[in-house]
């Protein structure tokens, strides 16, 4: 609020273009009052009244306050406006990302390659970089909300006011010169102010315009490039290409086009390659092969660009005439020699005078019609007699373009001319008779002004054509350190032509800013490294880039010995900055206490933090510990050293052992150590579960002799056996000492028994007893091998007499079969007929006698029923003791 004040302040006593505040100071500057009621008042104000006092004070208390609101409004748009950033890291960040989103869609086509886009970053660089944008006509720096101009042939910026005023100026000073005849008639251009660039007439900018030119004022954003529209900027490519520029709107000139094309060599020789388009043209380095304009020979050189050298071969060849031979370079073949023809012209009295050619010597140039010197007659004659003068008079045009010659017709030229005439000089103001061929200029000296305004022409016998002024200038330019070079001129100087090195502290970054701004442009960022020398005790200081004033404090690692041997690991202390205490003492409680003071001093180095590896008492780990705490400590576990027995540990907390000839490995329980009191419990043998009779012990524990209580593989003999002996057999051996010797009791699964001795596992299925195989029908028998059977290796099929047998038993089974049906046929009916005799009322007693009368006894009616059977079963009988007895 303070700046505020004081800029409005400022902006009252002294009126700047743009403020917003009036140039008049004190009362001058204020509002008028309002007429009304405070107006009316006013009088009474100043004669005492306190009511109109008051008014009168908030009244100014206002326009104070609104004066100081519009400064410090004003002082923050200049401050954002300008094109200079703070330096501090935000403002890096913040140009960083602004580039970033400015190269991104170009940076996506090259995969990441940004080594085209340096010149193009250098003009962006300067758009954000303070006093880097500097106008060239005004010397003024360029501001973010001020229109700007861009050239198309430098591009330098510049104002586009003031690029408006340079271009009207420069068409005035050309057409100046002109006579009111030549003035509009010819379209002159205008210069740019640093490369000359012309442009014409009609190409003065009028409007202002973003890079591109795509956007009519481009809004300020604080996230865009400086006057750039934040569009793609789609411009063509110099030279075009068919692609456009894929940045967003910037200033400078467009990259090279990053766009992959397909295209083959100069030769077009090699298969084409995928290639930026911007380097598009390539060579494959073989050999040319065109043929050459001499028409013998072809191309040698590498693949190039363009027509082929010529020829550099050397070879005889003849002169146009034929005449003379000579080694020459096949790119000329065509060559004259310097002796003349001389041959034979067809009028037979001259020869051909011309040097060397080609073709026909042609007709006689003396014969037909020949004119006479001065052209008037015209005569026909022999080739060998020269043409004879007319008599008449010359009358050819003389050099002075007037007069005529007045003698004979001559040959030769005419003479010069002699006649006098009464000759103007060239200012017009003095007339004189001489000969016709001298100039007249007269002495007088022009007094005109030359078009610099400011000299005469003193030119003798000027036309009013005055040459423009050949003196120096020698005006002070704007930069305040040079004279203008240029000659003597009207209006404005041009800007400086100088530019001014502006250099960092050790001056090996270096900008280069138009001459005059050096004193208000800030000094560039240095990326090297400071090379001061330190001000501690280390050789080399810490790494920070170029600055001025004091170097920052040294952060390196102290790296002093210390007296245990190690290095000081803490920051560099030697200039430590330390408040005193005690140095004065206050007179009264009256006395403000002072600020305190500080020293610059060394500090001592803290105490050695360096982790040391430390062992414990017991030796089980190694512990970092402060090099100035480092010594024997307890770790707390148990002493873990093998005992006596070989089998145990210690189990004391870690403590200090005695070492002995026989501990000497760190391993050993030493004298300190506990003994050991427990049992023997080292494992035993596989398969003995007995333990171990003596206490523990160390070495092996004597053989187990205990009697073993188990059944054999058979489960049918109890067995007594030594564990020694069952531990320590392998599988076979434990087989045969768990056998009972006898037969296996276990069925096979043909339903025999097993023959083999009381085994493990499964029985063999292999079973060799004898048993009797029989035909289907039962009559044939064979005897074979159980095992055969099971397998199904043997088979009994039944022969003819079985099959006769077996058709004879279906036949007889067939006739019963029979013999049941008619029976069961006969029972129905008879049932049938009993019922239908149940139904007649009348014939009942009638029936039942009959049916006493024919009843039959029990043989008679199942006689064949029972009859049948047995014999079918005779017969087989009798064909079984026919075929058992064979």
């Amino acid at each position: 609020m303070e700046a505020a004040w004081r800029q409005g302040g400022r902006g009252r006593g002294r009126a700047r273009p743009g403020d917003g505040l009036s140039g008049r100071s004190g009362a001058a500057a204020r509002p008028p009052a309002p007429k009304g009621r405070g107006g009316a008042c006013a009088p009474a104000a100043a004669s005492g009244g306190e009511g109109a006092g008051e008014l009168s004070s908030q009244r100014k208390f206002d326009e104070i306050k609104k004066a100081n609101q519009a400064a410090a409004k004003k002082l923050v748009e200049d401050q954002f406006s300008s094109s200079s950033e703070d330096d501090d890291e935000d403002a890096e960040v913040k140009q960083g990302k602004i580039l970033a989103k400015t190269f991104t869609i170009y940076t996506n086509q090259t995969d990441g390659d940004a080594s085209e886009l340096e010149r193009t970053r250098q003009y962006v660089n300067e758009a954000f970089q303070s006093g880097a944008m500097t106008c060239l006509i005004c010397i003024a720096s360029v501001k973010r909300n001020q229109a700007v101009w861009s050239c198309c042939g430098c591009f330098c910026i510049f104002h586009l006011v003031c690029i408006q005023k340079w271009a009207k100026d420069s068409l005035f000073l050309v057409s100046s010169p002109l006579t009111d005849d030549d003035f509009g008639k010819k379209d002159y251009p205008w210069p740019c102010p640093k490369c000359r660039f012309e442009y014409k007439r009609s190409e003065t900018p009028s409007r202002y315009y973003c890079y591109c030119g795509k956007v009519e004022n481009p809004p300020l954003d604080p996230w865009l490039v400086p006057h750039s529209c934040g569009q793609i900027c789609e411009r063509e490519f110099k030279p075009p290409c068919g692609h456009k520029c894929l940045l967003l709107c910037h200033p400078g000139p467009c990259p090279p086009c990053p766009k992959m094309v397909t295209t083959t060599c100069h030769c077009k020789k090699a298969k084409p390659v995928p290639r930026r388009c911007s380097a598009k043209e390539w060579s494959c380095h073989l050999p040319c092969g065109r043929l050459l304009l001499c028409g013998q020979h072809t191309c040698e050189n590498p693949c190039h660009a363009g027509n082929c050298q010529p020829c550099p071969r050397v070879s005889k060849q003849r002169c146009i005439c034929g005449r003379q031979t000579a080694e020459r370079l096949c790119a000329s073949p065509q060559w004259q020699c310097d002796q003349v023809c001389g041959k034979a012209l067809p009028c037979g009295n001259h020869t051909c005078e011309q040097v060397c050619h080609a073709g026909p010597c042609g007709d006689c140039p003396r014969s037909g019609k020949r004119s006479c010197p001065c052209g008037k007659s015209k005569f026909t004659l022999p080739c060998t007699e020269d043409v004879p003068t007319c008599g008449d008079s010359c009358d050819k045009v003389l050099e002075c373009g007037i007069h005529k010659c007045s003698q004979r017709c001559h040959r030769g030229p005419c003479e010069i001319c002699r006649q006098e005439v009464e000759k103007q000089c060239r200012c017009g103001k003095h007339t004189k008779r001489m000969p016709c061929h001298k100039p007249y200029l007269c002495e007088t000296k022009c007094t005109k002004i030359r078009d610099c305004q400011k000299h005469q022409c003193r030119r003798k016998c000027c036309s009013g054509n005055c040459p423009p002024c050949d003196q120096v200038c020698g005006r002070t330019l704007g930069c305040r350190n040079h004279k203008c070079p240029s000659g003597c001129h009207r209006g404005s100087c041009n800007p400086c032509p100088e530019t001014v090195d502006v250099k960092c502290n050790c001056g090996k970054t270096v900008i280069k800013v138009p001459c005059g701004r050096e004193r208000t442009i800030k000094p560039p960022k240095c990326k090297q490294l400071c090379s001061r020398p330190p001000t501690c005790h280390h050789p080399t200081q810490e790494k920070h880039y170029c600055h001025f004033g004091r170097c920052p404090p040294c952060r390196q690692p102290c790296q002093k010995t210390l007296a245990c041997g190690h290095l000081c690991p803490v920051s560099c202390h030697d200039e430590a900055l330390v408040k005193q205490t005690g140095l004065h003492q206050s007179a009264g409680p009256w006395e403000q206490p002072s600020e305190p003071a500080f020293i610059q001093t060394a500090l001592p180095c803290p105490p050695c933090q360096v982790p040391v590896p430390v062992e414990c008492l017991g030796q089980h780990e190694v512990s970092p510990l402060p090099c100035h705490s480092a010594g024997p400590y307890s770790c707390k576990r148990s002493c873990g050293r093998l005992l006596g027995c070989q089998n145990h540990t210690c189990m004391k907390e870690c403590h200090h052992v005695t070492k002995i000839n026989g501990n000497a490995d760190g391993k050993k329980a030493g004298p300190e150590c506990l003994q050991c009191e427990e049992e023997c419990t080292k494992p035993r043998p596989p398969g003995c579960s007995h333990r171990c009779v003596l206490p523990c012990h160390p070495g092996d524990c004597p053989s187990c002799l205990q009697m073993l209580k188990i059944k054999c593989h058979c489960k049918l003999s109890v067995l007594y056996i030594e564990c020694l002996k069952l531990t320590s057999a392998d599988l076979q051996e434990k087989d045969l000492l768990t056998s009972c010797k006898n037969q296996c009791p276990k069925e096979l699964p043909c339903g025999h028994r097993c023959k083999e001795i009381c085994h493990s596992g499964c029985c063999p299925l292999n079973c060799s007893q004898k048993v009797k195989l029989r035909c289907p029908c039962k009559r044939l028998k064979k005897e074979v091998q159980c095992s055969k059977i099971q397998e199904g290796q043997v088979s009994l099929e039944c022969d003819a007499l079985c099959k006769e047998m077996k058709r004879k038993a279906s036949e007889i089974k067939e006739a019963e079969a029979k013999a049941a049906v008619e029976e069961e046929k006969r029972r129905q009916q008879a049932e049938l007929e009993a019922f239908e005799n149940r139904l007649k009322g009348r014939r009942k007693n009638k029936r039942r006698k009959d049916e006493v009368e024919i009843e039959q006894s029990s043989w008679q009616k199942y006689k064949n029923l029972i009859m049948l059977p047995v014999f079918g079963v005779a017969v087989v009988m009798i064909a079984w003791l026919m075929v058992y007895n064979d």
